[in-house]
């Protein structure tokens, strides 16, 4: 029993052992399956991917072998165009060779017939000489130099024919040139010109106010004829007042100073006072600032103050109806057109041609003329010579010494030419309105006579008691058939005759 009792235990140990290796060895079998199937996936897979790796390996290789067979048939096509090129430029080359040999033969050929042509000539010319000089009796330095003689005639000859050629043609291009060059500047310069014909006079807002400006004991009138130095004249002219004054400044002073105190209402000599020197400082300011402006539109520097202020009193004068300063600028305008045309010096030749009417804004009583003021004024104030010059010589006071004093000349010329830049003056104007007056007064009958509409009608007051109205129609012919005879005037007159009864009384 007690062998059984050790025998059980130690039977069960090692039944548990076996069973315990049995299933270790089952386990392990197992596993070394299932690794040889993996290894047998795995070796499968490589197969795999080494057939594929192969074929596009393969692929790859064919590719690569095809495109290299392309470049190299490429390479081929291109040596072979190559070698075409070659052999044709090699054909050329010996082509020219062949043509460059037989034109070196030929050109051999001929220098060779030169030479024995020359040969020939020289002794052709050694028998002529002898026997020119046989017959003339001349050696052949004699021959030599009648035969030069004759030559240096006959090219001078030639040459004075070819000057005169020359000349002609100089004279007639550079006049054709001048012409252009004129016609050219005065297209570019296509200003605008109006005739400025001023008549210096102040509407009034009723009759009433004349006696106003007339003043107590005519004091008013006085004051202002005085502090401004003008004539005021005061007559029958409906609502109106003119102002007379060979000095357009001093006018102009009046002309704005009386219709300030028109329009204020407060006329007396303290106020006259008052307004006439604001005015006059207003004037001179506005007297300069013209001038500023004009120089600084013409692109001229360094103008002295006094030169400027002359300039700006040129806006207040007229000549031949053109305002002088206008005229001034647009002859600088052109000068410069000119000098710029024909490369003279364009600064120069326009301030001259701004500077040439100078002398008639200089406040000076001098007997000179206005050429001869502006030279002074200019010399005074240090302008250039030329400048001086070209003031001095626009009218032909002093011969022109250089080319921008004889542009200033043409530019002048040009300006005063165009058409509408001169009419008639204010004083041919009004004589011819007097004409007018005074043939219709110079009838019997007639108590007053009016010149209207700038002179285009005529309207005559007549007595109702030496005129009938059968008298009327006969005088109104009368005065426009000597209108007619006597005056010369543009368009037509209108004559109108005017004849009234007026009779008054007073209800008291």
């Amino acid at each position: 029993m007690a062998i059984l009792y050790v025998a059980l235990p130690l039977a069960g140990v090692f039944l548990g052992w076996m069973i315990r290796w049995l299933y270790a060895r089952f386990q392990l079998t197992a596993a070394e399956q299932k690794a040889a199937r993996i290894t047998q996936e795995a070796v499968k897979q490589a197969e795999a991917q080494k057939r594929e790796i192969l074929l596009e390996a393969k692929d790859q290789l064919i590719r690569e072998r095809n495109q290299q067979e392309r470049e190299n048939r490429e390479r081929r096509a291109e040596i072979q165009r190559l070698e075409r090129r070659l052999i044709q430029k090699e054909e050329n080359l010996d082509k020219k060779v062949e043509t460059l040999e037989k034109d070196e033969a030929a050109l051999n050929d001929r220098v060779r017939v030169i030479g024995q042509k020359e040969e020939e000539l020289a002794g052709q010319e050694e028998r002529y000489r002898k026997e020119l000089e046989r017959i003339s009796g001349l050696s052949a330095e004699e021959a030599k130099k009648l035969i030069i003689q004759g030559l240096e005639n006959e090219a001078k000859r030639d040459a004075q024919i070819l000057l005169n050629k020359i000349e002609q043609e100089a004279q007639t291009a550079a006049e054709k040139r001048t012409r252009d060059i004129l016609v050219t500047t005065m297209q570019r310069m296509a200003a605008d010109v109006t005739a400025e014909v001023t008549v210096t006079s102040v509407s009034l807002p009723g009759d009433e106010m004349k006696g106003r400006i007339i003043g107590r004991e005519g004091r008013n009138i006085r004051t202002l004829e005085t502090l401004t130095g003008v004539d005021v004249i005061i007559d029958d002219t409906p609502e109106a007042v003119v102002i007379s004054c060979f000095d357009p400044v001093r006018r102009e002073i009046a002309r704005v100073s009386l219709e300030r105190l028109v329009a204020d209402g407060r006329i007396h000599p303290a106020r006259i006072e008052e307004v006439v020197q604001k005015v006059t400082r207003e004037i001179s300011q506005k007297i300069f600032e013209e001038g500023e402006k004009v120089v600084f539109d013409l692109g001229l520097h360094n103008m002295n103050p006094e030169l400027i202020r002359a300039l700006g009193r040129l806006h207040y004068r007229t000549s031949y109806g053109q305002n002088v300063l206008s005229h001034s600028k647009e002859v600088a305008v052109i000068a410069g057109m000119l000098a710029s045309e024909i490369g003279a010096n364009r600064e120069l030749a326009k301030r001259g041609a701004l500077l040439h009417d100078i002398g008639k804004g200089v406040e000076s009583d001098s007997d000179q003329n206005h050429a001869e003021m502006g030279m002074e004024l200019a010399r005074k104030l240090g302008e250039d010579h030329r400048v001086v010059n070209a003031i001095g010589s626009h009218h032909a006071d002093v011969e022109p010494n250089c080319i921008e004093s004889v542009l200033c000349q043409i530019a002048d010329a040009i300006s005063a030419a165009r058409p509408g830049a001169r009419r008639e003056t204010l004083d041919n104007y009004v004589k011819r309105l007097e004409s007018l007056e005074n043939i219709a007064e110079g009838f019997s009958g007639v108590d007053k006579a009016f010149a209207i509409q700038a002179g285009r009608e005529l309207r005559i007051l007549v007595n109702n008691e030496k005129v009938s109205d059968e008298d009327a129609k006969e005088l109104c012919k009368s005065i426009a058939k000597k209108i007619e005879t006597d005056m010369r005037y543009p368009g037509r007159i209108k004559v109108t005759i005017i004849r009234e009864t007026r009779i008054v009384e007073y209800a008291r």
